[in-house]
């Protein structure tokens, strides 16, 4: 008989509530949980496929080992015996950052991705640490670094109650959402409207959500910086600021209001190719706004001024007083997070603390950008990367030049990859390690109830017991820290407890603690759970903001009361809590700190630039999650495609067709691919969406391989970077679009 059983979903960044249905050991269907006290019964494509993804025939159940030149299976025992054998000697032989390691986006949609990579990377001591942050939002990182001493202190739209939502680069219709996570983003957006607020969406394609927008500004791309810096120059310059609650909480404001003097309306108007007009009455209209919320994305982010972007996206909310407040920008307090600290300076935040080997790039938030993997691995020399372990990773689609990375990788004394399918990076392993599909694995999200727009927690067990002859992600991980630090063969249990002693052990000298003073023995001793995680999962609980502090709050948080309320836990609206997020040196927001203030003169002179006759952008697919969603057949096909959107007038002047081909090409090679004549899609400017070009041999994707698309990030050859952040710059940059050769007869 069938039965039901709840699962977050872990294939975007809504993370909605399912209600799934079990047949056997087989999800035969998914449908939203209209109980849960988040997602409240919404659900997208992917969620409704969670079934078919789950059950994909393509997906690895025991490990891979290389032998004779050839991938084949063994069992876990062995595979791990390889790892032990092959990484340390090479540690001991070349030192600890002769191993790169590479953190793929699905490491934030699991519960083990999240618990283990920090305690892998603390075993090897490497600082060659290589993640799809610098393909994605590490601007963000470092301006909320910069900003508020914390990188992680990343404020959301408050989208239920703001009343002006202004977002740039970013379309939730399709992303569902992004560093911002929201269950059903679209009727959010539709509710903004409906009770009299405003939307204005700022990007060079007609989007779905530019569609629902009152006011759509089809920026040139790239541009976003200028714009941002001209409605700050407004503000000041009409005497339109007022910081509100945080008047006494903020530096450096009149040195910004000099620092912005030259970037007017009129000045960045062409280089925009916004009306002065415009940018003058949208300021106005921040300013005037009951509340106000300024927000981007990943097309804001990705470009070459990605961290002054994102830093001005927070500088409008401080400056319109909508930063910390109700219906602004907040900061959340996730249930896991680290309990509220008193008030005060902290050590705030420093970039470059150590330079890539090749090329001196800074590392940022401890690590380097993903573009410079390539040239670490294949320059020789003392300090070169001779082994990869990647986890969730495909860098090979998603970092730019996948070919120069594809031989790189082919190079390697060694490589292991955590990956539960054989993809364009994984089939360079020595060693593959799959873990088990979702329904197989319980879920909370740590990573993304940080950023969530309703505190909440949720945590759902196994949909379906572990398979025989598979092992659990959390366990792989395990081993997988035991074989890099020279203990293979210990209990994975052992990490574990590892991390609980060290947690604890501190959590009862810090006073700021509920368990301070206490016996952290006597706490381990109080922790409940089915195995490791839970029993970590339940001490983040009861050390959390919300935690019963091993009972001194008995009504606090714990692993039992959650798990008494299988739909989550409804923890109230964000609320403002700057003095206890702000870790900055003076205790304060520092409004420009010196590494922008030193990007403003870059930022000028682009103004002037000629702008490129033609520039591409990339673009999301509700149905697709980067490169890891293009192997379930019901999310193949329809829009979700791998073509280029041009603009009629563009596609006449290259000679291209709708349906017919066009060849693009750029500093880091040329691309063949399908034609979309769209008007979707403003003039000068082409659009290729990211994580395709699924055919490259060894691979077991039979899906994907049928629609392989094409590898818009071959385009890029690793050197467009932003500066401060090291994140590549997958938007905005120069191509040229023709007709292909006629093929030969």
């Amino acid at each position: 008989m069938p039965r039901t059983a709840l699962r977050i979903c872990p294939l975007c960044e809504a993370t909605c509530g399912l209600t799934l249905t079990v047949e056997g050991s087989r999800v035969t269907g998914a449908r939203g949980d209209r109980d849960d006290v988040f997602s409240r019964g919404f659900i997208c494509p992917k969620g409704a496929s969670f079934g078919e993804a789950d059950a994909d025939p393509d997906r690895l159940r025991v490990p891979l080992v290389r032998k004779d030149g050839r991938l084949q299976e063994v069992g876990w025992d062995e595979a791990f015996d390889v790892v032990a054998a092959r990484l340390r000697p090479l540690i001991e032989e070349h030192g600890p950052n002769a191993v790169g390691v590479v953190l793929g986006n699905p490491n934030v949609h699991t519960m083990a991705g999240a618990l283990y990579p920090p305690v892998l990377l603390g075993a090897l001591g490497t600082r060659n640490l290589f993640t799809a942050s610098t393909v994605d939002q590490m601007p963000k990182h470092v301006s909320s670094g910069l900003l508020f001493g914390d990188a992680f202190a990343i404020p959301v739209p408050d989208l239920d109650r703001t009343d002006h939502l202004l977002l740039l680069g970013a379309n939730p219709l399709e992303s569902n959402g992004s560093l911002c996570t929201a269950p059903d983003f679209p009727g959010r957006l539709k509710a903004l409207k409906a009770r009299g607020g405003t939307l204005t969406v700022v990007d060079p394609r007609r989007t779905r959500t530019a569609a629902l927008a009152d006011r759509h500004l089809a920026i040139r791309p790239g541009t976003d910086a200028l714009l941002l810096a001209a409605l700050t120059q407004v503000l000041f310059e009409d005497k339109l600021t007022d910081l509100g609650a945080l008047a006494d909480q903020v530096t450096d404001v009149d040195e910004l209001r000099d620092a912005v003097r030259e970037f007017t309306p009129e000045a960045v108007s062409v280089a925009c190719d916004v009306s002065a007009d415009t940018i003058r009455a949208l300021a106005r209209e921040l300013a005037d706004a009951p509340t106000a919320a300024v927000y981007g994305r990943v097309g804001a982010s990705t470009v070459a001024f990605g961290t002054v972007t994102s830093w001005l996206v927070d500088v409008l909310n401080v400056l319109t007083g909508n930063l910390d407040r109700p219906g602004g920008a907040l900061f959340p307090l996730a249930a896991t997070a680290q309990p509220p600290r008193p008030a005060g300076p902290g050590k705030g935040f420093a970039l470059g603390r150590w330079h890539s080997r090749v090329s001196g790039h800074p590392e940022a938030k401890g690590e380097l950008p993903l573009a410079a993997l390539a040239e670490e691995i294949d320059t020789p020399g003392e300090g070169a990367v001779h082994a990869v372990v990647a986890i969730a990773a495909n860098p090979v689609l998603s970092a730019p030049d996948g070919d120069r990375l594809d031989r790189a990788l082919e190079s390697l004394d060694f490589m292991v990859s955590v990956d539960p399918y054989l993809n364009e990076t994984s089939r360079h392993a020595d060693v593959v390690l799959p873990p088990p599909p979702p329904a197989q694995s319980a879920h909370h999200d740590f990573a993304f109830n940080g950023f969530a727009v309703r505190n909440q927690v949720r945590y759902t067990r196994a949909a379906i017991p572990l398979e025989e002859g598979r092992m659990a992600e959390s366990e792989i991980l395990a081993r997988l820290v035991l074989a890099a630090s020279g203990m293979h063969g210990a209990d994975p249990a052992a990490v574990d407890t590892m991390v609980v002693d060290n947690t604890l052990g501190k959590a009862v000298a810090q006073p700021h603690s509920a368990a301070y003073g206490r016996d952290p023995k006597e706490l381990a001793g109080l922790l409940t759970g089915e195995n490791g995680p839970e029993r970590r999962l339940d001490m983040m609980l009861r050390l959390g903001p919300y935690g019963d502090g091993f009972g001194a709050r008995p009504d606090g948080l714990t692993l039992e009361r959650l798990l008494a309320h299988p739909h989550g836990i409804d923890l109230g609206p964000l609320g403002p809590r700057i003095p206890e997020v702000l870790r900055t040196r003076s205790g304060r927001v520092e409004l420009l700190p010196e590494p922008l203030a030193a990007e403003l003169p870059r930022l000028a002179r682009a103004v002037t630039e000629a702008p490129a006759a033609l520039v591409l952008v990339g673009r999301r697919h509700l149905r697709s999650n980067n490169s890891w969603m293009h192997n379930v057949r019901t999310l193949v096909g329809g829009s979700n495609r791998c073509t280029l959107h041009i603009h009629p007038d563009d596609a006449a002047r290259a000679g291209l067709t709708d349906g017919g081909r066009a060849r693009v090409a750029a500093a880091g090679g040329e691309i063949d691919v399908p034609v979309e004549v769209t008007d979707a899609v403003r003039p000068g400017v082409v659009s290729l969406p990211h994580g395709w070009g699924h055919d490259r041999p060894g691979t077991r994707l039979a899906v994907a391989a049928e629609e392989p698309g094409v590898n818009v990030n071959q385009l890029l050859d690793g050197t467009l970077l932003d500066p401060l952040s090291g994140n590549a710059v997958l938007n905005g940059f120069a191509v040229q679009v023709s007709a292909p050769a006629p093929a030969l007869t």
